[in-house]
Formats: structure tokens, C-alpha cells, sequence
């Protein structure tokens, strides 16, 4: 059974950086879409961003456009979600799947709070 572990989340200040990551137990190289997502308290969980397999198309939401950058190494079977200009907003626990999937693992928080 696929699962995904992430890390990376923590405490950061508004207009900070984190780094996230995504490590799966399978190969990720026949995996057309991988994607990032994340639910706020309170509200239902939403895409972030998604990469296809060639690693040079991506989707982003509108709310994180030119902030985030999704990246996959299909050698290292890993997933990565650079975020920048962090705000409150951006509070959520953080997921990856494989785009349209919704077994859910653990997750990684991520507060952006002063």
C-alpha cells in the first residue's frame, strides 16, 4: 500500500520560509501527477500545487502563485514544496498525494504566526 511521509512544517514568522518534503514508499516515476495539499481548521482540505511527471508542468492555486515552488526527484522517490512570503493564511497541515488519491497520511503542520 502507497503511503507518503512529510516533513519539514514548523512555527514561522509572516514572510518566512519552509521547506517541505515528501517521501513516498513506492516509485514515483510512473506517477503522472503528484501533488501537494493542505487543510486550514475549519475548513475542507484544497490543492496547493501538483507537478506531472516530467517535473516541468505544474499547476499552482491562485492563493500561492509566485510563493511556492513544487519540485519531484522520481530518482529519490520525493516531493518537495518550497514556500516563501509565508502569512497567516498559509496555516494548515500540509499533505502530499498522488493527485486525485485520498489516502491521507499524518501530514505536516505548518503556522505562520508572529
Amino acid at each position: 500500500q502507497v503511503h507518503f511521509v512529510e516533513s519539514g512544517g514548523g512555527l514561522v514568522q509572516p514572510g518566512g520560509s519552509l521547506r517541505l518534503s515528501c517521501a513516498a514508499s513506492i516509485s514515483i516515476s510512473d506517477i503522472a501527477v503528484m501533488a501537494w495539499y493542505r487543510q486550514a481548521p475549519g475548513k475542507q482540505r484544497e490543492l496547493v500545487a501538483s507537478v506531472a511527471r516530467d517535473g516541468n508542468t505544474y499547476y499552482y492555486d491562485d492563493s500561492v502563485k509566485g510563493r511556492f515552488t513544487i519540485s519531484r526527484d522520481n530518482a529519490k522517490n520525493m516531493v518537495t514544496l518550497q514556500m516563501s512570503s509565508l502569512n497567516p493564511e498559509d496555516t494548515a497541515v500540509y499533505h502530499c498525494n498522488i493527485l486525485g488519491f485520498t489516502n491521507w497520511g499524518q501530514g505536516t503542520q505548518v503556522t505562520v504566526s508572529s
